[in-house]
């Protein structure tokens, strides 16, 4: 069974054209995150329920107290881990429901995405299926061990807040490589690692709200 939300208006092009100027107007100015995004069919990843509000700019309800993550901070993210150079190697922590794992092999062929959640995980296949999007490698891992496997990356985002920096997934990151994570438990704080020659250096961006980052499997 497909999840295609057929017949609800929301599939078309006029209404994502709108997402893509709205993110415009918010600041995103990077054409090929845009492009990207526009891409991706979210109504397709979000629940059936909710499938008229997919393309509004706000964060959705998963289930399993996950959510789907607003447009705006997909973009935003994707836009700051691109600035300057390529995605490469890419690796998800916290693929909920695939869609941010979707916009990003738009933009990359080497996407792995970690989910610690196996019923979302086979969700996010399914979505990903439906689409026929195969280039995102996804598995039922914690996210805090990132997937040492198949470092070093390139870049990293986390989809998640973790309550302190995650050392695991700064050694997974290769030389000249860029980790995106929010950081914090009540006021969270959007953190650039960046792997220079000198060392690690780290820029913080700027205050946002993610569900946290949980360890262990269910």
């Amino acid at each position: 069974m497909t999840r295609a939300h057929t017949g609800l208006g929301m599939t078309s092009q006029r209404t994502r054209a709108r997402m893509i100027e709205r993110l415009r107007t918010e600041g995103i100015r990077d054409e090929r995150v845009l492009a990207a995004i526009a891409a991706v069919p979210r109504h397709v990843f979000v629940e059936e329920a909710l499938a008229s509000r997919a393309y509004e700019d706000s964060a959705l309800p998963l289930g399993f107290s996950q959510t789907i993550s607003q447009p705006f901070i997909v973009a935003r993210m994707i836009e700051i881990l691109l600035a300057g150079r390529a995605l490469g190697k890419t690796l998800e922590i916290g693929a909920g429901s695939g869609y941010q794992a979707a916009v990003l092999a738009q933009l990359t062929p080497e996407v792995y995405a970690v989910e610690r959640i196996e019923p979302l995980l086979a969700r996010a296949k399914l979505n990903l299926r439906t689409i026929q999007e195969f280039r995102v490698r996804l598995k039922h891992a914690d996210g805090h061990f990132g997937l040492p496997e198949a470092a070093p990356f390139d870049s990293i985002i986390v989809a998640a807040a973790a309550a302190s920096v995650p050392q695991g997934l700064l050694q997974q990151l290769a030389p000249g490589g860029r980790m995106l994570v929010p950081v914090g438990t009540g006021e969270q704080t959007l953190s650039l690692f960046e792997h220079r020659p000198e060392g690690i250096v780290e820029s913080r961006l700027n205050s946002v709200r993610f569900v946290p980052l949980l360890s262990g499997l269910e």
